[in-house]
């Protein structure tokens, strides 16, 4: 007797769906979701900036896209991104991208930071509370991005330790995502200062996104830090922090995550990283044999560095690329499941890497489709469904990020498997991506048959604010 009710109601909400116009309907794409597992030809349809249902035939919409021939993924989610501006979110939108944080780095004044960016942006947009910003706050630093001198090497006292740690907390309270640290930029700092700001971190449930310092026993002291403090850990640019030490980084990190320890990481695939040439990184380069200066490349003009050339830029200040890494370090970390993709892209007054502009179109296209080291729905669940992972704990709105299900938000990359690359190169960071046609931002049409269009639909991504 009760089955006719529900069948009723089972033809009604069957009618109500085929009756709905939505804002926008993706239809005839490969949808491939890596949280369900779902990989078929189907359409969605998209009210008021969230996937309102997936279906298997035609829904109506106020405009279709035709996806026929295409992948249609969740939107990428770029864990490691400095730039933070529009020119930066406009090269990151064409790499598929759809929520870019700075969570390494971070930044001294959360508050202003997100009130900087109010009104919208082309991608979404989120901080951490950044212990290296603090620290030469307090310290009297005269660096930009990173520390030039006392904040990077210099020891704190005991009344800066205790302002260091409460504007990192104040940092957390007004929402940061995460807490940022770069001890490796910071050798001043001991690693009871860290574990210190790590137990600040895991009091407020933010995890603690590192650049660390030391080689595979750095690792092994920021894990046991970390692990004494409670905090979660995410370990930024693998292959660029492990270096030649690659598979002892990789055994380290499976053991601590066999152990019950919340260990995550990510790589980038260039074999090249960029920093800036007054950091810590760089104190001992008056030591350096002749030979090493070029492969150091000064972003500005392109040059490879001599000794002089190296000396006189560290003077003055900026950006240098450098070619560190081979081929098979950077494809073993790209071929690594563990590790998700992050860009640790930078890019200013068309000046940068092309990590900013390229990361993901990069992994789809050499390691995914060229030489099938990393298999598809692997690869989009380590550039979507993982970075949510990652921050929803913190931040429940990232709960309806990186996937493709009823109610999510409609945040969507839709590529061509078949054509999808990276163009940009080390002279020339600004060449966008190819393959790309469709990138869907809340909802809204960013990238429109490869342009980006006059929109900014992307909002602010924080915790809750205290």
């Amino acid at each position: 007797m009760n089955r006719f009710p529900a069948l009723l109601l089972l033809l009604c909400t069957a009618c109500t769906t085929r009756s709905t116009t939505y804002d926008l309907v993706v239809e005839n794409g490969r949808v491939m979701d890596p949280e369900s597992g779902l990989d078929a030809v189907r359409t969605i349809g998209i009210l008021d900036g969230r996937i309102a249902t997936i279906a298997d035939g035609r829904l109506e919409g106020a405009r279709i896209i035709d996806a026929t021939g295409h992948v249609v993924a969740p939107g990428f989610i770029d864990l490691h991104a400095h730039g933070q501006t529009e020119e930066a979110y406009t090269l990151m939108v064409r790499d598929g991208v759809t929520s870019g944080f700075e969570l390494e780095v971070g930044t001294a004044d959360v508050a202003a930071w997100y009130a900087e960016r109010d009104g919208g942006q082309r991608i979404h947009y989120g901080v951490s509370a950044g212990h290296i910003p603090v620290r030469m706050a307090v310290l009297g630093d005269p660096g930009d991005l990173l520390p030039a001198g006392i904040g990077g090497s210099g020891t704190a006292s005991p009344e800066q330790l205790m302002e260091i740690e409460q504007r990192v907390r104040t940092g957390l309270e007004q929402g940061a995502v995460a807490a940022g640290f770069g001890s490796a930029y910071t050798p001043g700092a001991t690693m009871a200062e860290i574990e210190r700001m790590f137990r600040v971190a895991a009091a407020a449930g933010a995890p603690v996104h590192i650049h660390m310092r030391g080689g595979t026993a750095g690792l092994d002291s920021t894990i046991a830090a970390a692990a004494a403090a409670g905090a979660s850990l995410h370990i930024v640019h693998l292959n660029s922090s492990a270096g030649d030490e690659l598979e002892g980084f990789q055994a380290a990190i499976r053991a601590a995550r066999a152990a019950g320890r919340d260990v995550t990481t990510e790589a980038y695939p260039y074999g090249a990283g960029m920093t800036e040439i007054q950091s810590a990184l760089f104190d001992d380069w008056e030591s350096w044999t002749d030979d090493r200066f070029p492969l150091h490349q000064w972003v500005e003009t392109g040059e490879r560095l001599t000794r002089e050339s190296f000396g006189r830029y560290r003077a003055t200040g900026g950006t240098v690329i450098i070619h560190g890494r081979t081929e098979d370090m950077t494809r073993n970390a790209i071929a690594d499941s563990l590790a998700m993709i992050a860009s640790d892209g930078f890019v200013v007054n068309g000046r940068g890497h092309p990590r900013t502009s390229g990361t993901f179109a990069k992994v789809l296209g050499r390691y995914v489709r060229d030489e099938g080291v990393v298999p598809l729905m692997d690869a989009l669940r380590r550039m979507s469904l993982e970075p949510a992972r990652r921050l929803e704990q913190r931040v429940p709105a990232m709960a309806n990020k990186g996937r493709i299900r009823t109610g999510a938000d409609a945040d969507l990359t839709i590529f061509d498997a078949a054509t999808v690359t990276d163009r940009s190169t080390y002279e020339d960071a600004t060449i966008p991506s190819a393959g790309i046609p469709w990138v869907i931002v809340g909802g809204t049409v960013v990238v429109d048959g490869g342009v980006v269009a006059d929109v900014r639909p992307g909002r602010a991504i924080r915790a809750p604010v205290r």
